[in-house]
């Protein structure tokens, strides 16, 4: 009875948690994305900008929402949703708090694709397909450096993604330093990650991709908490862990390179975001990915925010880094400190 009783109430109190969790969620996307098409170069106040959404009233203010704002808004909703989600996938995957598609090399492997397109010119319309590919390739050269023996060292795994980000890095140098100035411009923009200039048609050509995405991520929920609980038991419980894990990692690859040919290479989202969603809601996916996609979609707004308040627009990539790199530093210090113990 008294069992009974204590789980009833912790299936309550998690309840409560999730349900607050949403709403401040909520509301802060919804107030970040008011500031986000009030303030910029021509600040408007909230009668033009009303008057601007219903089309009426200055045509040039009408043109700054939507033809400028609010296509860039949305792709930052849509890339912070991807990675968010995707760093989600890959930690419950590998269950490990460190893992993210920048970190692992993956936004890499799609950036370099997307450069090498830029730099030659050709089929701009494949860019998302094309920086999936990119990527797949690059997560199977990560894994197979992660293997050790019949399973995959997360340890081995970060370092494998470190180094072959590295060496991508390198390739991706040489191209801009072969090629024209007017690419150079373009190319170093998708490097450091900026959603300056983005509009419908990149919405429109990854956005579908990265929407089936992020439902197939959703109703992926219940095989990355089985992976959760471990190898062994997954297969007792009669999962398949190939299966699972190429599902899981396909859809996390997608996600990432559908947000890199938008807006390039943003780190720390997919670290920084499910971290903090599980530090709320716990530990179960059915919870934590799509709670994952809206703060991803939350933090990128407000980081593209942040970016357009000073004289001189900065990278969202920037921003996200400094926003990002002191949790991962603290996240590394904690692992250090447990491994220590």
């Amino acid at each position: 009875m008294y069992r009974h009783i204590t789980r009833q109430l912790q299936t309550i109190w998690v309840k409560q948690r999730i349900f607050w969790a949403v709403l401040l969620l909520v509301t802060g996307l919804i107030f970040t994305l008011a500031l986000s098409l009030a303030q910029g170069a021509v600040p408007l106040t909230l009668g033009e900008l009303w008057q601007a959404i219903l089309r009426e009233g200055d045509p040039i203010k009408q043109t700054i929402i939507w033809d400028l704002r609010l296509p860039r808004i949305t792709a930052a909703c849509i890339v912070g949703a991807a990675l968010g989600m995707s760093g989600a996938l890959l930690q419950g995957m590998l269950r490990n708090s460190l893992a993210d598609p920048f970190i692992l090399g993956i936004s890499a492997g799609a950036g370099l694709i997307v450069i090498v397109m830029i730099v030659l010119q050709v089929f701009p319309i494949a860019i998302p397909l094309a920086a999936w590919i990119g990527a797949i390739i690059t997560s199977a050269i990560v894994i197979l450096l992660g293997r050790a023996g019949s399973s995959i060292s997360v340890e081995r795994l970060i370092l494998g993604g470190v180094a072959v980000s590295s060496l991508l890095g390198a390739v991706q140098s040489t191209l801009l330093l072969l090629a024209e100035d007017g690419q150079i411009q373009i190319a170093l923009s998708w490097l450091v990650g900026s959603l300056n200039g983005r509009g419908w048609r990149e919405i429109a050509t990854a956005g579908p991709y990265i929407m089936m995405a992020l439902l197939g991520g959703w109703l992926l929920a219940r095989s990355v908490n089985v992976l959760a609980l471990g190898d062994d038991l997954a297969v007792g419980l009669g999962v398949s862990l190939t299966r699972s894990r190429l599902l899981i990692g396909g859809v996390a690859t997608l996600l990432a390179a559908g947000a890199v040919s938008i807006s390039g290479l943003v780190g720390f989202v997919g670290l920084v975001v499910p971290h903090g969603v599980r530090l709320i809601v716990g530990t179960d996916h059915r919870f934590v990915l799509p709670l994952s996609a809206l703060a991803g979609a939350w933090l990128l707004t407000f980081a593209d925010l942040l970016s357009r308040l000073g004289a001189v627009e900065l990278p969202v990539g920037s921003v996200t880094a400094l926003l990002g790199s002191p949790l991962f530093i603290w996240l590394l210090y904690r692992r250090s400190s447990g491994l220590n113990k």
